[in-house]
């Protein structure tokens, strides 16, 4: 398995790619090209032409949630399919996988619309929409783990915006034979209960790496505390925190856990042994 960041909040030093306050990573595993959420403009696109990572092949998008920060991109893939069509370019029609209220309305507490950009009726034109609270298998190693149940007391304990617990919140895993490496967005859910939900849909305990966001943005002592406990005692080999992790808690997490830079042009391979 490979994967490439495409959009993250920073970027790699004398990588002249672009960041942004997204997430975007595209995945390629037992002969599918996976994109995994879509950032917040057409940042990955760019970033994408720049590493020379063709997009109009691509197998499946899969979200990990709804707001505009990992959906925002759909238009602009949109266009551009719609513009290499135009010019008979062949163009796949791939699988859309998300949990299906990914496209409901998401409002801040002022009323700003933080959801996605994009609808399901145009997402139907481009993409095989599977809205799903399942789990799908999109390879024999990688899954989408659907809807992930809330399972302990420090984590998912306040709503973003008007009461919205972000139940759409989700994540990918992959198996292999030294254990899990799980692929988060944002975990709104919560990076505990997403290790856990891994773990069932897997039926494997260990942990290998984990790569993404934590929503770890000046969380409160309980939630910092149960979730290093957490990790501690997963132990995982390397810990990628991206996007919506704050410095101080990366800190907190440097203290304990093996934590790895995370910017847009990292590339990590894995193989299954």
């Amino acid at each position: 398995m490979k994967l490439t960041v495409l959009v993250d909040n920073n970027t790699l030093i004398d990588r002249y790619f672009l960041g942004e306050p997204g997430l975007c990573y595209i995945i390629e595993d037992a002969g599918k090209k996976v994109l995994f959420d879509t950032g917040y403009s057409d940042v990955f696109i760019r970033n994408a032409h720049k590493m020379k990572i063709k997009l109009t092949d691509i197998d499946a998008v899969v979200l990990s949630h709804g707001h505009s920060d990992h959906t925002g991109g759909l238009p602009h893939l949109m266009t551009m399919f719609t513009e290499e069509a135009l010019e008979n370019r062949t163009v796949s029609m791939p699988d859309l996988i998300c949990h299906d209220h990914t496209f409901r309305t998401k409002v801040t507490r002022e009323g700003v619309d933080i959801g996605s950009p994009a609808k399901e009726d145009k997402l139907e034109m481009h993409f095989n929409l599977r809205l799903t609270k399942d789990p799908v298998w999109i390879t024999d190693n990688l899954v989408y783990l659907g809807e992930i149940p809330r399972m302990n007391s420090f984590e998912n304990q306040h709503p973003i915006g008007k009461d919205d617990f972000v139940a759409d919140d989700s994540a990918l895993a992959w198996r292999s034979n030294k254990g899990l490496v799980i692929i988060t967005g944002c975990s709104h859910s919560g990076i505990c209960n997403i290790i856990k939900r891994a773990k069932a849909v897997c039926g494997e305990d260990r942990i290998r790496d984990i790569i993404g966001g934590f929503h770890l943005l000046h969380p409160s002592a309980e939630q910092m505390e149960g979730t290093l406990a957490c990790l501690v005692k997963e132990n995982p080999e390397k810990v990628y925190a991206g996007h919506c992790t704050d410095l101080k808690s990366k800190i907190a997490l440097a203290g304990h856990l093996n934590i790895k830079e995370v910017g847009v042009g990292l590339i990590l391979r894995y193989e299954e042994e």
